[in-house]
């Protein structure tokens, strides 16, 4: 039931972060403030999927 997303930077478009959600409680997308690496600050990081 859990499925595997990827974070996206909204800044860069660059995928950072990997994690899992239950669709079934969330089916929304998933938005988290995280480090971006190559931004090199806190931007919000929305979901994606895994190619």
């Amino acid at each position: 039931m859990r499925d595997l997303i990827s974070l996206c930077c909204e800044v860069c478009k660059r995928r950072n972060y990997t994690t899992d959600k239950n669709k079934k409680n969330k089916p929304e997308k998933m938005a988290l403030k995280k480090f971006c690496s190559a931004c090199r600050k806190h931007t919000l990081h929305k979901e994606g999927k895994i190619k």
